[in-house]
């Protein structure tokens, strides 16, 4: 007998539903709904509340777009917060810049962190690096009391729902901007274009009353919804589409280049009109 699992409710009328040849872990912490499956097409993938997070096959367009934009549009980088990202993904790539001399994990749920270096170590082989520091705290709190702190400030959250709801409200971005230095960064990701027409719009207009240059860029990531995904992102001095990126170091990636980081913001006219909303 097959088995599947199946997302629904994120959209509305929408389900993705994917083979599973193994549930590897599977328990309710104490925020949410936490299993770890193995499947025939994406390898081992990590669920909370019954919805994709992320997986072995495709993992690496995600985490390695909602950092190196931000992190190679940043001269210097040396301190990053990434708030949510238990599974570990983003913090393995900003340590892969050079630069960077300290990157705090703060992430709500301890069991995302432990299970996921259990089941996904090549995920989150990252979190054992001595320049990390993970963190078991609401981030909404902990960037209220860090003013004037980080170069940059990713946060990777999980859909707006549940304990992630407060990620998407405009006074967490006013606290992520006094967070930041002067010429600090904030990138968020901020779902898909085809299916959160009224979220980006809200997302962007909160950034933008925020930061000189508020910029939206896309990436294709297949078993989130739609599969084109978005992230936002607010700059207080450098701009991600201006940036020089001849002279930034060079590291191992498989979705991000150069050429991508820029064709990234070459946006289609639904999306263009939707932030123009």
């Amino acid at each position: 007998m097959e088995l599947w699992y199946t997302e629904r409710g994120i959209v509305p009328g929408l389900g993705l539903s994917v083979q599973v040849s193994k549930v590897l872990h599977e328990e309710q912490t104490d925020f949410q709904h936490l299993a770890i499956v193995d499947t025939p097409l994406f390898g081992r993938m990590l669920w909370l509340d019954n919805i994709i997070m992320t997986n072995i096959k495709d993992e690496f367009v995600y985490h390695e777009m909602i950092s190196h934009v931000a992190l190679n549009t940043h001269p210097n980088p040396k301190k990053v917060l990434v708030i949510g990202g238990g599974d570990g993904g983003v913090i393995r790539e900003i340590i892969k810049h050079p630069s960077v001399e300290k990157a705090v994990l703060v992430e709500i749920d301890r069991r995302v962190v432990e299970t996921s270096k259990q089941y996904l170590p090549e995920i989150a082989c990252g979190l054992e690096d001595p320049k990390v520091e993970v963190l078991y705290e609401d981030g909404i709190k902990y960037v209220e009391n860090h003013k004037n702190e980080f170069d940059i400030i990713i946060t990777d959250s999980t859909d707006p729902i549940g304990p992630a709801v407060g990620l998407f409200e405009g006074s967490f971005y006013k606290s992520c901007y006094d967070a930041l230095k002067e010429d600090g960064i904030f990138v968020a990701q901020t779902e898909s274009p085809f299916y959160d027409e009224e979220l980006i719009p809200r997302v962007q207009q909160d950034i933008r009353s925020l930061y000189p240059i508020t910029k939206l860029y896309l990436a294709f990531i297949p078993t989130y919804p739609g599969g084109c995904w978005s992230f936002s992102m607010g700059s207080k001095k450098y701009d991600p589409e201006t940036v020089d990126l001849s002279q930034k170091p060079t590291y191992t990636t498989r979705y991000y280049n150069h050429g991508v980081h820029k064709a990234a913001f070459m946006l289609p006219n639904f999306v263009r009109d939707l932030i123009n909303k």
